[in-house]
C-alpha cells in the first residue's frame, strides 16, 4: 500500500502545526492542519488520552480521506488520583464550577483551581505529577492498527506560579533536573525533554520506518 505523504493534523493550533511540520520535513511529509481542510473539532468522548487521540485522528481522516495525526495531552497529579488528566484544558469548569477563579485566562483559572486542590498538601513528595502526551497516526479512518506513541515528563506541582514562558500548567510544573519551572526553561531545552518532544521523536522513528520502505 502506497501511503499518501499528505497528512492531516487534527489541530489548528499554529504553534503545534509549526512543531509537527519541522519534525517531519526530512521525510518529505506535507503536514496540513485540519482547519485548512474544513475539518472542525469533534467531541472528545473518550475516557483516556489514547481514546481521545484516536477519536480526533479518525474523524479528521474520515472527513479528508487522508492519513491523520492527532494528539491528546494533559497533566496527572498523583495526590489527586490522576486529575486533571484528560480534562486538563477545561479543569476549572468541571464539577459545576463557573471557571472563574480570579484569573484573566482559562490557563490561569485552571492553575488556580489546581493550587486550591493542593492547598493543604505541604510535602512536595505528595505533589508529584507528570505531563502525558499521546500521539496517534492512522493510515486511514478504518485503520485497525494505528501507531500510538506515548511519553511522559515527570515533575512536581509548585505552591505558586513562576515563569513567563510556556502555557497551561507550565508555571506550576517544577522540573527537578533544572531546578526551575517549565515556564522558566529555554524553549529549546524544554522541547528536548518535554512529553510532546519525546512523543514526536518516537513518532518520527515510526513514520521513518513506514515511509522509507
Amino acid at each position: 500500500m502506497s501511503l499518501d505523504k499528505k497528512i492531516v493534523l487534527a489541530s489548528g493550533n499554529k504553534g503545534k502545526v509549526r512543531e509537527f511540520v519541522k519534525m517531519f520535513t526530512d521525510l518529505g511529509l506535507n503536514i496540513i492542519p485540519q482547519t485548512e481542510l474544513g475539518v472542525g473539532d469533534v467531541p472528545e468522548t473518550g475516557t483516556t488520552f489514547v481514546e481521545n487521540a484516536i477519536i480526533k485522528a479518525r474523524y479528521a481522516s474520515e472527513i479528508t480521506g487522508m492519513p491523520a495525526i492527532a494528539d491528546d495531552s494533559g497533566i496527572e497529579v498523583d495526590y489527586l488520583c490522576g486529575v486533571p488528566g484528560i480534562y486538563s484544558a477545561r479543569y476549572s469548569t468541571l464539577g459545576g464550577d463557573s471557571g472563574e477563579y480570579g484569573g484573566k485566562t482559562k490557563d490561569e483559572n485552571n492553575n488556580l483551581k489546581l493550587l486550591d486542590a493542593l492547598k493543604d498538601v505541604d510535602d512536595d513528595n505528595l505533589r508529584t505529577a507528570r505531563y502525558q502526551c499521546i500521539l496517534v497516526y492512522m493510515r486511514h479512518a478504518a485503520d485497525p492498527t494505528p501507531i500510538i506513541c506515548q511519553a511522559a515528563w515527570e515533575g512536581i506541582i509548585m505552591h505558586e506560579e513562576v515563569g513567563e514562558n510556556g502555557f497551561g500548567y507550565d508555571p506550576l510544573f517544577w522540573v527537578p533536573e533544572h531546578k526551575m519551572s517549565s515556564a522558566q526553561l529555554d524553549p529549546d531545552i524544554k522541547n528536548g525533554m518535554s512529553h510532546r518532544g519525546k512523543a514526536l521523536r518516537m513518532l518520527h522513528d515510526e513514520l521513518t520506518a513506514l515511509y522509507k520502505k
